[in-house]
């Protein structure tokens, strides 16, 4: 054995691998291990074929014992390439307290599971333990934030990064090593019921809020990831957002243009930022599923981008491949050629090595992907550390509320309905939402202990003064058509100085939802109206929560409406008849908290819409960035969003000076003329004025919040945007997209770098 194959060692002993000493580079340990290992073994490095919840079961004793399904599965490549889900608990892995893994044992199972791993392989190759970790790690006692369109809505990607990095801690602090987390799709059409999974409709902002997760859970550029830091997977690479009819899983119509303006600067933002892997979407892109799309992992992500970390692909997508390969040999071969390096539950990357025998893979292009799997593990340290993992992190409810406060969002405000003013002596708190947790949270979250969270009446009656009167009734339920409720709910509404009516949707999830084999929800149960799987033709609430709204606001009660919703629901009639409109996105299980404090002032509404809010599902697209054209409104009504991107009031009022080019930057002078301290955010628009192709309305450059002492005027300052080369713009600074098409613009200018999103 040469001497980069080994270590000098006592006489009388073997030599110890290159692979094993942690002072050689990453690089060099993965091609000592490479070279060891046989086509079996390297196939199943490929591989993440099991469930991990069928991986243990609890015993009598409460401790875990494994399964023979666990021990099948390691023999088959003698080892294990990553496992999904070991710790997931929802409905549809069947999970719950008190069979599955808390906070306190979920480092022994993980402890448990690589310890039988390392074993069954014969050159001691761990597993990656795989979570998913959308808005929180999905597991029994990990924090749930709120869901990325409430992240979205803080506009603070600082406050985001932290978020981010509690979940990576506990994420680390269970065993955990790389975190699957949504990131990269674009609200184009809420009709999607995974909009609640996207930072909003623009890619400038996505882009921002990527690069904090990166950021958040991965830390600073280096060789090693920290002990309380993961690997994390951005997904879904590329253009989900844009399936035809809002429909999970549709084909999309996707050009290159719009893929690249439009879907790909958040990614492209990740990669920038070192984000270790990608996943590759569901959809195709020009007809090609991005499972099997050369162009789009090898030719674009790696060739152009120079993207060195893994893609793995989404739930049983090479399998879905054998559509047009024929069969799951030839739809494997298609996702490792076209540059997917690990499967997700398929069973085309079983068949690898018979791929590679009748020649429809080359070995090398194997090895390729067994080492940047490979590096991925020399990484997160996995053939060196030991001892126990980090401690599980504190603190993670106010990490969640935090973002929930900073989310709430103020539509519009007459006649001084919020805040809940001093001489309000009697509140009606009503509504489905008003008095649940149960639907705050999005979906991809873990079933919750007792007693964990706080509804906005739990909130309002912490929360409000002494001897104010509090009276609840809920009124109606989330769906369906049972008015029967209604009487009790205005009765308590007329007898009161103001009324709470908290509506909204849910993508909860519950042990009668019907799923498909990748989590998906099949059928909805009666009160799911989002997530995955949960597409809505039209974007009204239940029938009998819009029957509730014309009943209270009836009465002539000043009314604030809060909207706990997954997607932006089309509610023109609380914008016309209620006093207040708030909307919290689904805050978390402590949002009610979060919602209380804003409706009686403790807290300043500090939401912007990261999405346009519509009129009614025909009126979509609503997104504010189209193209510039000269279309008019519909005969019958108008095609503007009732709400635009970027819109969000405060408890007081700001004005907004003309923005001025100084140099590199640009300026503007933003003043307080209200009565309150408050907090803005400064959005930085560019108007294309000469450009070789036609030119967007209006796009996102750059956002600044400030906050402001009553009669308080400060200068924002932001780099002068770049754009394609050659092309002249003008910039604009408002408080919204809406304001900004009205606003005055800098003097035009011609910006001689690519854009750096």
């Amino acid at each position: 054995m040469s001497g980069l194959a080994a270590r000098r060692h006592p006489a009388g002993l073997p030599p110890t691998p290159l692979y094993r000493d942690p002072t050689a580079p990453v690089d060099a340990r993965v091609g000592d291990l490479l070279a060891r290992m046989t086509l079996r073994e390297k196939v199943g490095q490929l591989n993440q074929r099991m469930y991990g919840w069928n991986a243990y079961r609890r015993t009598p004793d409460g401790g875990f014992e494994l399964t023979e399904a666990l021990y099948t599965e390691t023999d088959r490549f003698e080892g294990l390439g990553a496992l999904y889900g070991l710790q997931r608990a929802d409905a549809w892995s069947g999970v719950d307290h008190p069979d599955g893994p808390g906070a306190e044992d979920g480092a022994a199972l993980a402890e448990l599971v690589q310890r039988h791993v390392v074993e069954r392989s014969r050159l001691g190759i761990p597993a990656l333990f795989v979570e998913e970790v959308p808005h929180g790690h999905m597991a029994l006692d990990g924090t749930v934030l709120p869901v990325n369109l409430a992240v979205g809505a803080t506009w603070d990607p600082g406050l985001y990064e932290r978020a981010a990095a509690h979940a990576a801690a506990e994420l680390r602090a269970r065993g955990g090593h790389v975190a699957l987390v949504s990131a990269l799709d674009i609200a184009r059409d809420p009709r999607w019921g995974r909009t609640e999974e996207c930072f909003g409709e623009d890619p400038y902002l996505a882009a921002c809020f990527t690069e904090a997760v990166v950021r958040g859970m991965q830390g600073g550029p280096a060789e090693y990831f920290a002990a309380d830091k993961a690997a994390v997977v951005l997904k879904h690479f590329a253009g989900q957002g844009a399936t035809v009819g809002g429909r999970n899983s549709a084909e999309s119509e996707l050009g290159f243009r719009e893929l690249n303006e439009i879907h790909l600067p958040a990614a492209r933002a990740g990669v920038r930022t070192g984000a270790a892997a990608v996943m590759a979407a569901y959809n195709e892109v020009d007809g090609t599923p991005c499972s099997g799309n050369k162009a789009l992992l090898t030719e674009l992500l790696r060739g152009r981008w120079g993207f060195e970390g893994l893609v793995m692909a989404d739930g049983l997508a090479v399998d879905r491949l054998a559509r047009i390969t024929g069969d799951k040999v030839s739809a494997g071969a298609l996702a490792l050629n076209a540059g997917v390096d690990l499967s997700l539950w398929d069973e085309g990357f079983t068949h690898l090595r018979e791929a590679v025998e009748r020649g429809l893979v080359a070995e090398e292009a194997l090895d390729t992907a067994v080492a940047r799997v490979l590096r991925l593990k020399f990484r997160l340290g996995l053939f060196d550390r030991q001892g126990a993992p980090p401690p599980f992190p504190a603190g993670g409810r106010e990490v969640s509320t935090r973002v929930a406060r900073g989310a709430v969002t103020l539509l519009h405000n007459d006649g001084g309905v919020l805040p809940i003013p001093a001489a309000v002596s009697r509140i009606a708190v009503l509504g489905p939402h008003s008095a649940t947790v149960a639907h705050q949270s999005g979906d991809y979250t873990a079933p919750q202990r007792p007693g964990t969270g706080t509804s906005v009446l739990d909130g309002l009656r912490r929360l409000a003064p002494p001897g104010v009167g509090i009276r609840h009734a809920r009124g109606c339920a989330l769906t369906g058509d049972d008015l029967t409720g209604i009487p009790e709910a205005v009765a308590a509404a007329a007898a009161c100085d103001l009324a709470v009516l908290v509506l909204g949707g849910s993508s909860a999830r519950t042990p009668d939802t019907e799923f498909d084999a990748n989590g998906a929800a099949r059928t909805a149960v009666s009160h799911m109206t989002c997530g995955e799987g949960a597409d809505l033709a039209g974007l009204r609430l239940g029938r009998a929560q819009h029957a509730l709204l014309d009943a209270v606001t009836a009465t002539g009660t000043p009314t604030a409406v809060v909207l706990i919703q997954g997607r932006p629901h089309a509610v023109p009639e609380a914008a016309d008849r209620a006093g207040a409109l708030l909307t919290a996105w689904y805050p978390g299980p402590w949002g009610g908290e979060a919602i209380a404090e804003v409706l009686l002032g403790h807290t300043e509404p500090t939401g912007r819409l990261p999405v346009s809010v519509p009129r009614s599902a025909d009126r979509l697209p609503v997104y504010y960035n189209h193209k510039e054209t000269e279309y008019g409104g519909y005969v019958d009504g108008s095609a503007e969003p009732l709400y635009g991107f970027g819109h969000g009031l405060s408890y007081t009022s700001f004005t907004y000076g003309p923005p001025r080019l100084d140099g590199d930057t640009v300026r503007v002078d933003v003043t307080n003329t209200g009565q309150r301290y408050g907090r803005t955010v400064a959005q930085l628009y560019i108007r294309r004025l000469r450009t070789p192709v036609w030119p967007r309305a209006l796009e996102l450059r750059g956002f600044r919040a400030v906050e402001l002492a009553p009669g308080e005027t400060r200068t924002v300052v932001f780099p002068r945007p770049a754009t394609d080369a050659g092309t002249t713009v003008e910039a604009r600074v408002a408080e919204s997209a809406r304001a900004a098409l009205t606003a005055v613009p800098t003097q035009s200018f011609t910006a001689p770098d690519e854009t750096p999103l």
